[in-house]
């Protein structure tokens, strides 16, 4: 590991026999895909309520150091990133740009007119300091379910963002949208607090949801509080396309750059998926 300052999970690793179920199946997966998050780069930006540092500039540097591609949240607030930002987002990437928001119909109507490749709905409350946890389709299937239908015809994939749970899961497939993305902020949470027996459940329930989300035709990608430390026991789950990542590398650029960042994750994923595990 290159970044500097220590390492808080390293004691709650989980053992290989956990993490990589009936051997490395994940050998034979294909490649997990890595998506940038800026939203922080215009968090930054925005203390000072200038131009500086530009997201957009951050974004074309994750895709030219080798991500995937690029998430940004347009929140309600406007707390980091802008309008404006979205539209040069989808201007000037050559990869995919991945539009997160909530399913409000200001939201719906400014994707329709952005078209951006992929669309995840996440829930929002207005004094979280960030996404607290996944949707609840079975409350609200009503209400996404036209939101999903109108951002699908204009060619986006959505995903929704939601807790690994079976209901949520079986509901997300009833519902139409081809992907989900599993919150994996209660797993990073366990692995912060060195709890072996909370990490070894959240984990355990991200890898059983994945297998259940799969098995009914859906494509599954991850995320949130996602590290050096905790990411490749997600990574190493077959079933797991695609990690979005922000707060983290946008944190640890500070110590070795936004390229160290993103190809060291880039690294500890792709060994995640060959079974070369810290």
């Amino acid at each position: 590991m290159t970044g500097e300052g220590g390492n808080p999970w390293a004691k709650t690793g989980l053992p290989r026999s956990e993490v990589l179920k009936d051997g490395n199946p994940a050998q034979d997966a294909p490649p997990c895909r890595l998506g940038v998050n800026i939203d922080h780069v215009a968090t930054i930006r925005n203390a000072r309520g200038g131009p500086h540092p530009d997201p957009v500039r951050a974004a074309k540097l994750a895709e030219a150091c080798g991500a995937d591609g690029i998430t940004a949240h347009l929140r309600e607030d406007r707390r980091h990133i802008r309008d404006e930002d979205m539209e040069r987002l989808r201007a000037e990437l050559s990869i995919p740009l991945n539009f997160e928001m909530a399913a409000t119909p200001e939201m719906v109507e400014i994707a329709l007119r952005t078209k951006p490749h992929a669309v995840c709905l996440v829930p929002e409350r207005r004094m979280e300091r960030t996404t607290e946890g996944g949707l609840d389709l079975t409350t609200h299937h009503a209400s996404l379910e036209p939101a999903i239908r109108r951002l699908s015809d204009v060619g986006a994939r959505v995903s929704l963002f939601i807790d690994p749970e079976e209901e949520q899961i079986r509901m997300a497939a009833q519902l139409g949208a081809p992907v989900i993305e599993l919150h994996t902020g209660t797993y990073a949470e366990a692995a912060l607090a060195t709890d072996k027996k909370a990490l070894t459940e959240t984990h355990t329930a991200l890898r059983e949801g994945a297998e259940l989300a799969e098995s009914l035709g859906l494509e599954v990608h991850a995320g949130h509080g996602l590290t050096f430390w905790n990411v490749q026991n997600i990574a190493a789950i077959p079933e797991v396309r695609e990690l979005n990542i922000g707060h983290f590398l946008i944190g640890e650029a500070v110590f070795m750059g936004l390229d160290g960042a993103i190809r060291e994750m880039r690294k500890l994923i792709a060994d995640a998926r060959t079974g070369m595990l810290l």
